[in-house]
């Protein structure tokens, strides 16, 4: 019979403290998550393992050591407003609940928010705002303290990092397949960020994120 809370430890020992995740708020916040909760039902024997799970549409579940390095990187505190670019399967947003005051979690497709809601709702998360809606509509006239962004984004686009407060942390994915690049990208001030290279990974991107422009010849 499959043991889930063996496969659980495992997971973050083996895999995401394996992967210098050595916060152990973050830690304890992602043993906390049924994740397989989150996954979808036919993928649910999978949901413990180092792979990336389809979600449809393309989209995929990141892999736990890639959550782990996230959630580490943002240093949220429990008053933080976080917003996270990529509803996916609400795993996530469980997670950044579980270390920050006030998550709210977009995404373009309402199918992704309704299932997030209903895993939300019955795994006993605490309040996460889910809104559909296309993250390119940000403006900026909203800040959080911390961004993550589920999606990668071909092109860097500097909406994201407007959106933070100063002294706000932005975790994003850059490139293009097959190698891309994890940053954290910090607000020093009101026109100033600093910007850290994480590791290198490779998701799909955000649906409808700007593609570089093509070559002249």
């Amino acid at each position: 019979m499959f043991d889930a809370e063996t496969a659980r430890r495992q997971m973050v020992e083996q895999q995401i403290r394996a992967w210098d995740v050595l916060d152990q708020r973050v830690l304890d916040a992602i043993a906390a998550v049924p994740r397989e909760a989150f996954v979808p039902p036919p993928w649910r024997g999978l949901a413990f393992a180092d792979i990336e799970i389809p979600l449809g549409h393309g989209e995929v579940m990141m892999t736990p050591k890639v959550v782990g390095r996230l959630l580490q990187s943002l240093e949220l505190g429990s008053a933080d407003t976080v917003l996270e670019v990529g509803t996916g399967s609400g795993f996530l947003a469980a997670c950044l609940q579980r270390l920050a005051g006030a998550v709210t979690s977009i995404d373009i497709r309402g199918e992704f928010t309704e299932r997030a809601a209903r895993c939300l709702h019955e795994t006993g998360a605490g309040a996460v705002q889910l809104d559909t809606r296309d993250a390119f509509g940000l403006d900026g006239s909203r800040r959080f303290d911390a961004i993550a962004v589920t999606g990668s984004l071909p092109v860097y686009d500097e909406r994201f990092q407007r959106a933070l407060e100063t002294g706000g942390r932005l975790f994003v994915i850059v490139g293009i397949r097959p190698v891309m690049e994890a940053l954290l990208i910090r607000r020093a001030g009101e026109a100033e960020w600093t910007r850290e290279s994480l590791f290198e990974t490779s998701i799909p991107p955000l649906v409808n994120a700007p593609e570089p422009a093509g070559f002249v010849f």
